[in-house]
Formats: structure tokens, C-alpha cells, sequence
């Protein structure tokens, strides 16, 4: 009985050091002979703490991946499961409670909000949220992000790089497990691109999140501790296999 019982304790933890688990994952759009198949069944799992990149060609579902891995996209088939919670099992409004907490996400375009200042961008999400002093929080992580002194500066008043950096700050205010980045400096000149990469994983490691980036650049991947590369909706090649 012992051993039964530690042997499903070290089950249990092993487990619980799995950020993402999904398994056979597919999704198709459009019904009969519009149909099109976008991911073909992916099997994936990815440790929690690591960071993870994700290469393929234009149109190999990337993206696609990302969006039902984040919570956006509902898979067609297979199971999901992020940091614990089964969101292949979720309505839309369970998939938006559950994103709270778990999931982080930057985007190549920063997806600001042009009528608020950059604290309330990073500020409002948590307020709806219900969470405690959420400008006090906002306004901490701008300042972790090198924007102490931006913190009443709408979008149009600042530079694309400090755009992403708002969105670093937005996506890391919540304290997520995960943060996902999809061709984070994709908008960005090279050398505000490799400032904000080194600021991504900066801010990952202070927070001990899983980070998963969609790059098309090989030497970013390199600095990953794991490269996944997709095809025609399915994984190519793994450097964790």
C-alpha cells in the first residue's frame, strides 16, 4: 500500500511540472469540400519553467497551435490541458476565467488600447478581473519593463518598442504560468527587436513562467531549451525527441 501510494504521489507531481499537455489536437474549418484541415493532430508536451520555440513556414499552424494552446481557438478534436485545467472541456466564459492566472499572451501587433495611457492598458485587464490594486500592480511591472516614467503616455505617444513593452508588462501582470509570444518583434527594427527578446526573457525568468514563442528567426530559437518545428499541421522535428 506504501508503494502504491508514493508511486502515485511521484505520479501526481510529475504531472503537476507539465505546463501544457495536449494530445492529438486537430482543427479544420469550413464543412464538406470546404473543408480544410489546419492542424492534423499534435501531440504535445511541454515542462513547466522552459522556454519553447515554435518554427515552421507560413501557413504550417503556428499561430493556429498558439490560439488553442492560449485559450482563443477551441481545437476541433483532441484534448488540452494548461497548467491544470482541461480547456478542451470549457465554454467560452469557463476559457476566459480560466486564462486568468494561467495565460499570458504578446502579439506582433501590440493590440493596445488608443484612447488609455499605458497604465491603464496594463491596469484595466486586472480591474475587470477583480484583481486587488491592480495600478499599483501595473504600475510596478512598467516599471520592471523600463517604463516608470511612460506611465501616463497614450500608444501614439510612444515607440513601437515601448508599445511591446506595454504589452510585456500586460501580459506579465497577472502572474501567469504561461506567456505566449507570437513573433513578439515581428513590428520592430533589429535592434529594438533583440532589446525586447532580451526583455521577454528576462521578465520569464523573474517569473518562472513557460514561455512559448512563434519566431522565424533560427539564432532566437537557439536560445530556447527546446525547438519545435511544424509542417502541414504537424510537428516536423522536436529537440526535446
Amino acid at each position: 500500500m506504501l508503494q502504491k501510494t508514493a508511486a502515485t504521489s511521484d505520479a501526481a507531481k510529475s504531472k503537476s511540472h507539465i505546463a501544457i499537455d495536449a494530445q492529438n489536437v486537430t482543427l479544420s474549418l469550413g464543412e464538406g469540400d470546404a473543408r480544410v484541415d489546419i492542424l492534423g493532430g499534435i501531440d504535445l508536451s511541454i515542462k513547466s519553467g522552459t522556454t519553447v520555440a515554435l518554427l515552421g513556414p507560413s501557413g504550417s499552424g503556428k499561430s493556429s497551435l498558439m490560439a488553442i494552446l492560449s485559450g482563443l481557438e477551441r481545437a476541433t478534436g483532441g484534448t488540452v490541458n494548461i497548467a491544470g485545467a482541461d480547456f478542451g472541456a470549457m465554454n467560452e466564459d469557463e476559457l476566459a476565467i480560466a486564462r486568468r492566472g494561467r495565460v499570458g499572451i504578446v502579439l506582433q501587433a501590440f493590440h493596445l488600447l488608443p484612447t488609455m495611457s499605458a497604465l491603464e492598458n496594463v491596469a484595466v485587464p486586472l480591474e475587470l478581473d477583480g484583481q486587488a490594486d491592480p495600478f499599483g500592480i501595473a504600475a510596478k511591472e512598467l516599471e520592471a519593463v523600463g517604463l516608470g516614467d511612460r506611465l501616463g503616455h497614450y500608444p501614439t505617444q510612444l515607440s513601437g518598442g515601448e508599445q511591446q513593452r506595454v504589452a510585456i508588462a500586460r501580459a506579465m501582470a497577472s502572474r501567469p504560468s504561461i506567456i505566449f509570444a507570437d513573433e513578439p518583434t515581428g513590428n520592430l527594427d533589429g535592434a529594438t527587436g533583440e532589446i525586447i527578446i532580451e526583455l521577454l526573457f528576462e521578465r520569464q525568468r523573474a517569473s518562472e513562467a513557460t514561455l512559448l514563442i512563434i519566431t522565424h528567426d533560427p539564432e532566437l530559437a537557439k536560445r530556447c531549451d527546446r525547438i519545435i518545428e511544424l509542417r502541414d499541421g504537424m510537428i516536423e522535428k522536436d529537440s526535446a525527441a
